[in-house]
């Protein structure tokens, strides 16, 4: 694959696709701009070199069609303001209008367009989309890790229309990444947490036969509890999934669950009690990992070499139930050896307790990290491997 850094943009214009599918609140502003700050270096790079034009791309939420609440004005202004940099929004992403904003004034050189998903064709890999975006550009960079699992058209089809190149971001995920995956010293502990099994069973089965231990905690556990027949309350369970998390066993890995939990009867409670696994009641909620699991837990991350972790141990959106997810974050960051974080969930939470700074590496991918860890090939990857523009 080639990278920019063998890139010469000097006076050309560059399509750069990030990954800038972020959370915003109710009143449209942004709850963390980590992704927007990891695309620094790339933009920064490309400024160094004296490109002509920087043409920013993304996708945000799922729209159907255009959504004002899902415009991307407002990442544009939080880009100018961490850049110290004039960025230039435009409220659409093809067509001649976009072209002539982009040439009219010769001094701007940092342009963010909006919502590539405004457009269906964009998630249907459309060819025609895409040969739009590359008509605004001389020059693609992919630097969008978290969304090149999915073929979409900013991703996938534009190589074919545009040399294109890795930018930073990519370059580094995928060296850490693929470190994780085939150099990581033992004892290696993944830990993994979040709702949806489903999500993560992949992942699963692959460090089962890879790592030493996997911790299990969040709706995951729940799941897993119930496919082995004890009751979990009215927990969070992913039915349709439990015929594959009875199979789930130890392998390789030792495959630990905790066995004790704090529950509460509605995710909105404002504390719970604890319970032993066996002893919860049908009217109960599991919301976090218990007191024994978090020591348990911790004690094998304290002595882990290695240690992955993509999901919250519990209803991390209650403040009263992030006990779980806090103490584990704190082990792993005390850790000095390798250590890689990432998932949507797990990064609100860490630059919440101000702890980011403190691993080896923090991916922005969630399911894309999962999936080149289960040793898929990422579609938009393969094909930026294959480009011979």
């Amino acid at each position: 694959m080639k990278f920019i850094t063998s890139l010469n943009p000097q006076n050309k214009k560059v399509l750069l696709r990030v990954d800038y599918n972020i959370d915003l609140d109710e009143k449209r502003r942004i709850v963390n701009d980590f992704r927007i700050r990891a695309s620094l270096p790339t933009i920064k790079f490309l400024l160094d070199k004296n490109a002509k034009k920087i043409i920013i791309v993304s996708h945000l939420g799922r729209p159907k069609g255009r959504d004002k609440k899902l415009s991307l004005a407002p990442i544009a202004e939080n880009l100018q303001k961490l850049l110290k940099q004039k960025v230039v929004f435009i409220d659409d992403c093809i067509g001649e209008r976009v072209k002539n904003e982009i040439e009219k004034n010769e001094k701007d050189k940092i342009f963010v367009l909006e919502n590539t998903r405004f457009y269906s064709e964009e998630e249907k890999n459309d060819k025609n989309f895409a040969k739009k975006l590359a008509e605004l550009a001389e020059v693609y960079v992919n630097d969008a890790f978290g969304v090149s699992h999915r073929l979409n058209a900013s991703v996938a089809a534009i190589v074919n229309f545009l040399p294109s190149y890795g930018g930073l971001l990519l370059q580094k995920e995928i060296i850490n990444l693929s470190h994780l995956k085939e150099k990581a010293e033992r004892p290696f502990t993944v830990i993994l947490g979040g709702a949806k099994i489903s999500d993560k069973l992949p992942t699963i089965n692959k460090f089962l036969n890879i790592a030493d231990y996997i911790l299990i905690g969040g709706g995951l556990a729940n799941t897993i509890w119930k496919a082995w027949g004890f009751n979990v309350g009215k927990s969070l369970v992913e039915k349709e999934k439990i015929v594959e998390a009875k199979m789930l066993g130890s392998k390789n890995a030792e495959l630990i669950l905790p066995g004790d939990f704090l529950v509460a009867p509605s995710f909105k409670a404002k504390k719970g009690v604890e319970r032993q696994i066996g002893k919860i009641k049908n009217n109960e909620i599991i919301v976090d990992i218990g007191p024994i699991a978090i020591q348990t837990f911790c004690k094998l991350i304290n002595a882990a070499k290695t240690i992955l972790w993509n999901g919250p141990m519990g209803y991390w959106e209650n403040k009263a139930f992030r006990e779980g997810t806090k103490k584990i974050a704190e082990a792993i960051a005390k850790n000095k050896n390798f250590t890689v974080v990432g998932g949507g969930e797990t990064l609100i939470a860490i630059e919440e307790l101000k702890l980011s700074e403190n691993y080896s590496f923090v991916s922005t991918g969630g399911g894309a990290m999962l999936e080149f860890l289960a040793g898929n090939n990422l579609p938009a990857i393969a094909l930026l491997e294959k480009n011979n523009l």
